[in-house]
């Protein structure tokens, strides 16, 4: 029955959003009209299938090329990612079929057991991530923070919200446009990454995941041949 129900409502954002194009399947987390309720159907997605769906609506076809070079320009930010202390870095796919790119920091390394203040050793290393998105204007951004699973949801929950909350608010303070982040959200402990009976794997799981990937006129650009 929840399955039911969960399918009923997915189908119904769809059909609200609007269709999928060529390049994929299209994105629940759009930008626009339809960003509340593409972050609410992300978050309800990333509880149940421990999976989240990461990119923006596109309004236009992506071709093979297009495709190559935005692959090609992602290579590029990732090589800058890779730079940025204390950040695991990693390719990964948008919900549109394209390359983006996948930031991790360890929640241990940003913030004090339970709290959700950015210490000083994370600024640091949050600050050359903010040179590297205003380098990159064409990239949109989404950011997830993620708790083991010690304590109840009721406390899990919002201390997720309010780590990712605090990255977001540090890079806009620090100049980056507050239009490029696409969805700011917490997912608790329903994500885990490794296993949550050590001590190894829980310290994976405290983290904050930074998603990297193109905006429409990214693609654009890619489409027009432009996009270097």
């Amino acid at each position: 029955m929840k399955k039911m129900k969960f399918m009923t409502l997915v189908m119904s954002a769809m059909l609200v959003l609007g269709c999928g194009t060529n390049a994929g399947t299209g994105s629940l987390l759009g930008a626009g009209g339809g960003a509340a309720l593409g972050a609410a159907i992300g978050q309800i997605i990333g509880h149940n299938t421990k999976s989240t769906v990461i990119g923006a609506a596109i309004g236009t076809a992506v071709g093979t090329g297009a495709g190559a070079l935005i692959g090609k320009h992602m290579d590029k930010v990732k090589a800058k990612a890779a730079a940025v202390e204390n950040a695991k870095v990693e390719e990964v796919t948008d919900a549109n079929g394209l390359a983006a790119v996948k930031m991790s920091f360890d929640g241990g390394i940003l913030f004090a057991t339970n709290k959700a203040d950015l210490n000083a050793t994370s600024k640091k290393s949050l600050l050359q991530f903010c040179y590297m998105l205003k380098s990159e204007p064409q990239t949109l951004v989404d950011i997830q923070g993620h708790t083991d699973s010690t304590g109840t949801d009721k406390v899990n929950q919002p201390l997720s919200e309010k780590r990712a909350q605090s990255v977001a608010n540090f890079l806009v303070a620090n100049g980056v446009p507050s239009s490029q982040f696409v969805n700011v959200s917490g997912f608790g402990s329903s994500m885990p990454v490794a296993d949550n009976s050590t001590a190894a794997g829980r310290q994976q799981n405290r983290r904050v995941d930074v998603y990297i990937y193109a905006s429409q006129s990214m693609i654009d650009a890619a489409n027009a041949g432009t996009l270097q």
